[in-house]
């Protein structure tokens, strides 16, 4: 008996550490980068250089409150996903990769 009391302690810890832990995805992050160096120019209504992750969407690019909004809706367009906005904030727009981040960090998937 104690031998079995002994195995059951071992094994639940054992089913504990092998439950997998979600984190980002990076196809999908790479897609949003993708999406967003194709859609920026469109919304932005002019041709663009090559985008670094770091380059900033406000400062650097010219991205309006009104333009960011668009943004966001083209990308849920070109990629088939929805985005739950309700959370963003200025630091989740500060650059290409912080913007990524935050869509991938930030897609509701239907069940």
């Amino acid at each position: 008996m104690t031998d079995s009391a002994l195995d059951l302690s071992v094994s639940e810890p054992d089913l504990a550490v092998s439950e997998p832990i979600a984190g980002p995805d990076p196809e999908l992050r790479a897609r949003v980068i993708a999406g967003i160096g194709e859609l920026l120019p469109r919304v932005l209504k002019r041709e663009l250089p090559d985008l670094p992750e770091n380059a900033c969407l406000f400062d650097e690019l010219g991205l309006t409150s009104a333009s960011t909004l668009e943004l966001i809706l083209e990308l849920e367009d070109s990629l088939d996903l929805q985005i739950d906005v309700e959370e963003i904030g200025e630091d989740d727009l500060r650059s290409v990769g912080s913007l990524a981040d935050f869509v991938t960090g930030h897609t509701i998937t239907e069940d």
